[in-house]
């Protein structure tokens, strides 16, 4: 979550058209042994003149998740490494000055010189922009990394960078200083010969980042991921700072364990993931997946260990597969009869949570980013293995298939009961001439970007929020009764409940397949709610159903919370708020411990001037706006099913673990 004056992030725009051109114009040796990795692999391709002009070009921002990027850059070639067979140990260690040191057991960067540029291959790498060793040339086979921009733009981004490098029982080192070279690269002792490896300690700027004070829970949930794609790799994280962590992420189950720790939180239909590996027109594709109670499905796509939050041909191929494989042990078996309509992929993807890895050597992405593979063959390659492993599977497991089969046909009627209740709102709609709800204290303007709306809770808070808000622009919806607990809930159910019908209606975009971002009435869709255990309930209930199914609301930056003071300080006459304890402690320091303080127990408290000057004036309050990552996704989910779903134990776990970061609780 970010404040409401926050930029929002610069999308990735990782050039790679302009590096493919500038690739054919360079010389192409097909004459290495795979296995050698030497200063004739690394080509150079551009200089390093642009990054710190633009540096969002190449780390997607200069905020706290370009800062992060950092770290993922250095991280991926030591993976790199791994996914080439050379590397099972990487350790990222972040140090007390926010500087991170990311050491692994690799082959080491080439210390010898490049013939073209007549420099140590090192310095190469860390000062000349897409050079590296990962195009065509025999370094790397498969490879996250396409465009060799990595190590250099984390050294033209940082304060400082330091590189050493153990080969061949030498050590070498070098240090640079915003991207410029401090010393040549120098021999700085010996090793064992079987210590090799490179090691990368680095100090972002702090005149090119927002932000340089790493989040460790940001940076565990990236290497956590990272480690279940890269089966049997260690990867150890390190924090030495104040507050000390030390973990390692270590999974020799691979994607499988993945599925494992994403369901921790459901309760799996059957017992046993199930795993499908297999190479087709040289593409490595692994599939792992499981059904759980739950009634979302939660697919991840990777290629070469690079989310692609977009899907692309690797997930048609798994989505064609599934339903046409399902379809037909359906009508084989008799669970579906001859005049039943067959399963939509919808239902039979009610519950699942799956994980699609495919390693590619030349993986074409749609557009800029890497958010949507392109790559054609991916299609068919996922598609084959898995329809010849699951129908191998439903055969061999004829209980379990009846199980996810029953669960689909269940979802199949439950689809059907959500059409009708659709259409009959629908029809509801026109006859009634597509008003809005009853409850909604609607506002004058009817330019959206203008335009935004209070989420409230009960009537209590409606009385003071229609009298201050300002009737231009603002908005203001009640909650009457409880909010569905969409986590627990088929969509039928959803459709069926008035406070979402009410929400629906008023946002204007509709839900799910209906869903239209280009409808939304509000520029600002905030949740209002007192500051106490109910309130935080019932803005995790709406964020749940938010997140579930307009999630494009949040990922535009639609979604605010209201921030409500929790306290206010009273002395001799003058009148300060605090929004935490923290700024209440702050405040009587500064005016004296006999000052006069009163904790607000409900919005429905506050006098109209007090809830508009701290609350909903835009010149005077404060609004966290809700942010979603893809590159934290899979976290999001698990956090919505811990908190909102039927397991008590990983719920209690989550809190445990969570009630430091917990600034006040009243109960």
């Amino acid at each position: 979550m970010a404040a409401e004056n926050n930029e929002r992030d610069n999308k990735y725009l990782d050039n790679e058209m302009e590096a493919q051109e500038m690739e054919k114009s360079f010389e192409v040796n097909n004459g290495h042994n795979s296995d050698e990795y030497d200063a004739s692999q690394i080509q150079i391709l551009e200089g390093l003149e642009a990054v710190r002009k633009r540096p969002g070009m190449y780390i997607g921002s200069t905020s706290i998740s370009g800062l992060h990027h950092m770290v993922y850059e250095i991280v991926d070639n030591g993976v790199d490494e791994a996914l080439a067979g050379f590397c099972d140990e990487v350790s990222v260690t972040i140090n007390p000055d926010n500087s991170v040191t990311v050491k692994d057991n690799g082959r080491g960067i080439p210390v010898d010189i490049q013939k073209k540029a007549g420099k140590p291959a090192v310095e190469v790498v860390f000062t000349i922009l897409h050079a590296g060793g990962k195009f065509g040339n025999g370094g790397y086979k498969v490879s996250g990394g396409l465009h060799g921009v990595g190590a250099s733009v984390v050294n033209a981004l940082s304060e400082w960078l330091e590189v050493e490098v153990r080969k061949n029982g030498e050590v070498y080192k070098q240090r640079y200083e915003r991207g410029k070279v401090m010393y040549p690269l120098k021999k700085i002792g010996t090793c064992d010969p079987d210590d090799h490896g490179t090691t990368v300690t680095f100090k972002p700027d702090a005149e090119i980042f927002e932000e340089t004070v790493f989040d460790y829970k940001t940076i565990k949930t990236r290497l956590r991921e990272t480690a279940f794609l890269t089966r049997g790799i260690k990867i150890h994280l390190k924090d030495d700072r104040e507050e000390k962590h030390d973990r390692t992420f270590h999974y020799e189950g691979g994607i499988k364990e993945f599925v494992t720790y994403l369901n921790q939180a459901n309760v799996p239909l059957y017992p046993n993931v199930i795993y499908c590996e297999g190479e087709r027109l040289g593409i490595f594709v692994e599939v792992a997946m499981q059904h759980t109670d739950a009634y979302t499905e939660n697919i991840y796509t990777f290629v070469n260990n690079i989310n692609t939050p977009e899907g692309g041909t690797h997930l048609t191929g798994f989505r064609n597969a599934l339903t046409k494989t399902f379809n037909d042990y359906a009508r084989k078996m008799k669970l579906l009869k001859d005049n039943d309509a067959n399963l939509s992929g919808e239902d039979i993807r009610e519950g699942l949570t799956a994980i699609i890895s495919v390693k590619i050597e030349d993986p074409q992405f749609e557009g800029q980013t890497k958010m949507k593979l392109g790559t054609s063959e991916a299609n068919q390659a996922v598609s084959q293995v898995l329809t010849e492993q699951l129908t191998y599977f439903l055969e061999q497991n004829p209980q379990v298939a009846k199980i996810m089969c029953e669960k689909s046909i269940l979802a199949q009627r439950a689809r059907a009961a959500a059409r009708k209740a659709r259409e009959l709102t629908r029809r509801k709609s026109v006859l009634e001439g597509a008003g809005l709800p009853g409850k909604l204290a609607d506002c004058q303007e009817k330019d959206p970007e203008k335009c935004e709306i209070f989420i409230v809770e009960g009537d209590s808070a409606l009385g003071p929020a229609k009298n201050c808000r300002d009737i231009r622009y603002q908005a203001v919806m009640p909650l009457r009764g409880k909010v569905l607990n969409v986590e627990k809930a088929r969509l039928d159910k959803i459709y069926a409940n008035k406070e979402i019908q009410g929400m629906i209606t008023a946002f204007g975009t509709g839900i799910h397949d209906d869903f239209d971002i280009t409808k939304l009435r509000y520029n600002k869709i905030i949740i209002m709610t007192d500051a106490d255990v109910d309130g935080a309930h019932i803005s995790t209930l709406m964020l749940t159903f938010l997140y579930r199914f307009m999630p494009d609301l949040i990922k535009e930056g639609h979604v605010y919370l209201a921030q409500p003071p929790l306290y206010y300080v009273r002395k001799n006459k003058k009148l300060y708020y605090a929004y935490s304890d923290a700024e209440r402690d702050k405040l009587l320091e500064q005016v004296g411990k006999d000052a006069d303080v009163q904790r607000f127990k409900g919005l429905g408290e506050m006098e109209d001037q007090e809830l508009s000057e701290t609350t909903m004036d835009p010149e005077t309050r404060t609004l966290l706006r809700v942010n979603m990552s893809e590159d934290s996704r899979s976290e999001l989910d698990l956090t919505f099913t811990t908190l909102m779903g039927d397991q008590v134990e990983p719920r209690r776990l989550f809190i445990e673990e969570n009630a430091k970061y917990v600034d006040n609780l009243d109960v």
